[in-house]
């Protein structure tokens, strides 16, 4: 049982768990002493047996007081499970919230390719709020109802065994439908769940995807699609209330009947003389006051419905396990010099679906490595593979003659810097996307690599400069800035190796060369790779990889691979012969012209 499991999360909270214990004893024995205190207000203040009235008033006044003293203590102590009961519930939704996220931060890309981001989203949101529920009410309020229930049915037995066999005569059909409605709201919850989750996704999928919807015209279609799920989750949702809604009246129903039971046969025994009045009046008491725990164990059973749904949902994100794992006593990777090779390396996502095969590089420090290929040959994840995104199933990857595998992950992915052709920047100011990998950067650090990267110009053109807020996903931005913002951010982390994945894809020709010329002198003495569509990046590698069907099929320079006339010739006259061609003809990049080529990309 989930629920069960997650009480593991009020261990941080024992001192506090105990101070709210002791407030829900104190407040159940001052509810359970008020019928006590009126039983005998009527015994000896009243004490009216049918041959006129006996008591004394002082006792009546007496009672009075202790009743006033009674409410007294249990609202100072009522008080005090509320307060605690909330802090606590709030406390472990904290916790668990950041346990979905730190465990999420760590799981590798394996497991974010198969999940949806929506349906991830509802995991941390609507599923915590269920627990939290859970926790401040179904547990720690609820233990507050179980003791009472417990506590009065006790007294009852003590009070009068005949009166409460009258009482308990009704628990096993109470019992009998709180059984059901758990049974029957369980499954109903997880679907809720699921639905909102499902919910989430689609919602999430349109506000991202909001220009494409607008380019083609989709919004009815997108609608559409929310008015689906949203109608499921509703049938769902009031299938659950349905069944909440049948099951409240006829607990109520049973409840009267118990009432009217316990009244005529109390009046009996009253009348035999084998009760007094008193005794009678703090029974029904006891049995009004029962009714609260006995109406909101319903309740409290659904809150723990809820909460095992919720919780299956969120173990699957704690239980997850990274199918990248660091080794017990993994090396720091320390003053890198980067010679990376790749040995016999074989990669799939799962055994049926092999990717890569014998892929071997040998890339020493300084040499630039292209990777060329058709669109699915495998470019990306064999760069993918060097941070260790993703873990090879067959051979190894070494950096300095170290197994990656061996190595700490943080130093490893420290020694590596990543410009990945969907570029994706953070609402944050421009200072902070640059400074994203080296938060400790100074100011001049920051601008440097915005030079280097030809991006500084246009920032300083921007009214608040370097506090210029980036919009969501750096939407405000063309594909070109968003590039440059990138390769600054990764030239700030001074890497040993650079991966740049078509970084000058987005960026135009005139940029491109001035960025080219920076990239040169930021690549010497590192170990570059480059997933390359661009001529001149091609001609600058020491070595060009031609990848086919995830295997290397061509590998060579650029003029050697032309003379072989193969897959590499082909790619040549489909897509860069026209690049040369251009570039034949391009005038020479004077100072002037390119700056102004770079203020206005």
């Amino acid at each position: 049982m989930y629920s069960i499991r997650l009480l593991g999360f009020l261990l941080p909270y024992k001192a506090r768990v105990a101070l709210l214990a002791f407030c829900v004893l104190a407040s159940a024995a001052a509810v359970i002493s008020i019928p006590q205190l009126i039983r005998w207000a009527i015994s000896y203040g009243i004490d009216d047996l049918g041959d006129g009235p006996t008591g004394e008033t002082k006792y009546l006044v007496f009672a009075g007081a202790a009743l006033v003293a009674a409410a007294a203590v249990r609202g100072m102590f009522a008080f005090g499970q509320t307060y605690l009961s909330e802090w606590i519930g709030q406390k472990v939704a904290y916790d668990i919230r950041n346990r979905i996220y730190d465990r999420l931060q760590r799981l590798s890309y394996a497991y974010h390719d198969q999940q949806q981001t929506g349906a991830t989203m509802s995991r941390a949101t609507q599923d915590v709020e269920a627990v939290r529920w859970y926790i401040a009410m179904g547990v720690l309020r609820g233990s507050y109802v179980f003791l009472l229930l417990i506590a009065i049915l006790i007294l009852m037995v003590v009070m009068s065994w005949q009166l409460a066999l009258v009482v308990w005569a009704f628990i096993p059909f109470i019992i009998w439908r709180s059984s059901v409605m758990a049974f029957t709201l369980r499954p109903l919850w997880m679907r809720i769940q699921e639905g909102l989750g499902k919910l989430a996704n689609v919602l999430q999928e349109a506000l991202t995807g909001a220009r494409v919807v607008k380019a083609f015209a989709r919004e009815e279609h997108e609608g559409e699609k929310f008015a689906i799920e949203a109608d499921e989750l509703f049938e769902r949702s009031y299938r659950s209330s349905s069944v909440q809604a049948v099951n409240a009246p006829m607990m109520t129903g049973a409840w009267l009947a118990a009432t009217a039971a316990t009244l005529w046969v109390g009046g009996v025994l009253v009348t035999n003389g084998s009760m007094d009045i008193g005794k009678l009046t703090a029974f029904l008491l006891y049995l009004t006051i029962l009714q609260q725990p006995v109406r909101v164990l319903g309740w409290i059973i659904m809150v723990i419905s809820r909460a095992n749904a919720a919780g299956e949902r969120i173990y699957e994100i704690m239980d997850a396990e990274s199918a990248v794992q660091e080794k017990p006593g993994a090396a720091e990777l320390v003053d890198a010099t980067g010679h990376v090779r790749f040995e016999d390396v074989s990669f799939g996502y799962d055994a049926l679906s092999p990717v890569l095969s014998d892929i071997n590089i040998d890339a020493k420090p300084g040499q630039v490595v292209a990777l060329m290929g058709p669109t699915g040959s495998g470019k990306s994840t064999v760069v993918n593979l060097m941070p260790r995104f993703y873990d090879v199933t067959g051979g190894r990857i070494t950096i300095d003659g170290t197994d990656i595998r061996d190595l700490k992950i943080a130093s490893l992915r420290a020694a590596i810097g990543v410009v990945q052709q969907d570029v994706f920047l953070f609402s944050a100011t421009m200072r902070d996307n640059i400074a994203y990998g080296a938060v400790d950067a100074t100011d001049e650090q920051v601008e440097e690599a915005a030079k280097a990267a030809y991006i500084h110009d246009y920032i300083m053109g921007l009214p608040e400069g370097y506090d210029t807020w980036v919009g969501e996903r750096g939407i405000t931005l063309s594909g070109g800035q968003k590039q440059r913002i990138a390769i600054a951010r990764t030239l700030l982390l001074d890497p040993r190796i650079l991966i740049l994945d078509d970084s000058t894809s987005s960026v135009d020709t005139e940029t491109e060369y001035l960025i080219q010329g920076t990239l040169q002198q930021l690549m010497h003495g590192r170990t570059t790779f480059v997933i390359a569509q661009r001529l001149r990046t091609v001609k600058m590698a020491d070595e060009i990889i031609v990848l086919q069907e995830g295997g290397i099929i061509e590998r060579g320079r650029h003029d050697e691979l032309l003379a072989r006339d193969g897959v590499y010739r082909q790619i040549y006259d489909l897509e860069l012969r026209d690049q040369e061609e251009a570039l034949a003809a391009q005038p020479p990049v004077g100072p002037r012209r390119a700056a102004e080529g770079v203020a206005g990309s």
